[in-house]
């Protein structure tokens, strides 16, 4: 007789989405909860109900919504029977606490499902290192919540104090734990950076955006790489470097990273702060923007705001609008860069289209960041030939009796590279010096990184 099998995995859970909308979120049109059901589906729940959103002027302190419509989510969870609440704010342990009581079910708050997703997504050391830690200090302050089972009665023998000393007890270990994964971090960022200085002699190049902007698309597309590129938030969560070689034979370094968010927890993007980084230390920043999404203008000003936040003396040289073939209306393209001066580039990295204009536009870059040099080395010398040859673009090579003079347009920093590997021998005398310095990232006392052009003596302190 055969047994019937049965499936080992764990059934999804199923959630109920709300939310409160501040005056403070003006530029929100549409459907404003759009967004939290697209973490709570990357975060691999179901999304049961329409949802529920409240417009409010301030906050109630209790439950950060209105009594009438904590009523309303009971029916809700009455009626669909939810593992759990997901509220699209961030609220506070007392607010945690109040809904639950009030809905007799889990809450999970804004922050904690970004988290959630992190984790699930966290692939190297690194990454599972930042989560763990942006956890734990989303956690400290939420401990009493965990122990409510061994609060203080008043009255009864035996059960003061059990709960104030397991809290103190978890929070100093939970402490502990922090101090720990920053040092392990900081080894790491350390090494990274390392790593980042070691190419220095190549131009490099930084996409950022907002989450699920098709930035791996683009990078795939771009280098020939089969980096993961899913339909999904947060599909990346790790830099990731490869060489894209422009068709004038040119080597670019370009670099992916962690799509931005709206609101994005504050403890993620502190733990995150180096990853995020490492991405600004480039030569040139492209802002990828997904031009077909109805909210595209929320999200091209969010990235803006991270980077501002991030270094306020570095925001994006390019911005090339994504996913142009899902756009309907030509005119949203406009109205999206009305007032930017940012230089902007059409692309569909997933049809191919408009990548010759973006390679000719980072190419262009490029040029206004190269030198102009003429070289003179000996003829025997055929390993400082092969080198400069491959240092940048060959205008033109004359051979004479004892000499090869070479006409080359290298980058600023192989320029550097040239003077330092080859032998004494060779002269170079620069024609036409760089059209636009480079960028160099300086490191002031506070250990957060300025940036400032190489013709600045010192970083100008914000005000």
């Amino acid at each position: 007789m055969k047994s019937d099998s049965h499936s080992t995995r764990a059934p999804r859970e199923r959630v109920i989405v709300c939310g409160v909308l501040f005056p403070d979120r003006k530029d929100v049109h549409g459907d404003v909860l759009s967004e939290i059901r697209g973490l709570a589906e990357a975060a691999g729940v179901d999304v049961v109900g329409e949802g529920i959103l409240q417009r409010r002027q301030r906050p109630d302190p209790s439950t950060l919504m209105g009594r009438g419509k904590v009523d309303e989510i009971k029916l809700e969870v009455e009626r669909h029977s939810p593992d759990a609440v997901v509220v699209d704010n961030d609220l506070s342990p007392a607010q945690v606490r109040n809904l639950e009581q009030a809905l007799c079910v889990r809450i999970v708050d804004r922050s904690e499902l970004i988290l959630d997703i992190f984790a699930r997504r966290a692939q190297t050391h690194q990454a599972r290192l930042q989560v763990e830690l942006a956890q734990v200090e989303y956690l400290l302050p939420r401990l009493r919540r965990m122990w409510t089972h061994l609060e203080r009665q008043v009255g009864g023998i035996g059960t003061r104090g059990p709960g104030e000393t397991q809290l103190e007890t978890d929070r100093r270990l939970l402490l502990r734990r922090v101090r720990d994964l920053k040092g392990r971090l900081a080894e790491i960022e350390a090494r990274k950076r390392r790593q980042v200085r070691s190419r220095s002699e190549q131009f490099t190049v930084g996409l950022v955006g907002y989450t699920n902007a098709g930035k791996t698309t683009l990078l795939n597309v771009l280098t020939g790489s089969m980096e993961l590129s899913a339909d999904m938030l947060f599909a990346t969560l790790d830099t990731r470097t490869r060489q894209w070689r422009l068709d004038d034979g040119r080597t670019v370094l370009l670099s992916d990273t962690v799509g931005f968010l709206q609101r994005l927890p504050h403890h993620l993007v502190a733990s995150f702060h180096a990853t995020l980084e490492e991405a600004l230390n480039v030569d040139l920043l492209m802002h990828v923007v997904d031009a077909s999404h109805p909210e595209a203008e929320t999200q091209l000003s969010a990235v803006e705001d991270v980077l501002s936040d991030l270094s306020p003396h570095r925001g994006s040289d390019l911005l090339v609008l994504n996913k142009i073939d899902r756009v309907e209306d030509p005119l949203r393209l406009h109205l999206l860069l009305h007032g930017r001066e940012q230089e902007a580039v059409y692309v569909s990295a997933a049809r191919g289209e408009g990548l010759d204009r973006l390679q000719e536009a980072v190419a262009a870059r490029l040029d206004r960041r190269s030198a102009t040099i003429e070289l003179r080395l000996p003829l025997e010398d055929g390993r400082g030939i092969a080198f400069a040859r491959r240092a940048g673009i060959l205008e033109s090579e004359e051979f004479g009796e004892s000499l090869v003079r070479m006409r080359l347009r290298v980058g600023e920093r192989m320029l550097g590279n040239l003077r330092r590997s080859l032998d004494a021998g060779t002269s170079i005398e620069v024609l036409a010096p760089p059209a636009e310095p480079l960028l160099v990232e300086v490191e002031p006392q506070d250990g957060r990184p300025e940036w400032l052009d190489e013709t600045d003596r010192a970083p100008s302190k914000p005000a």
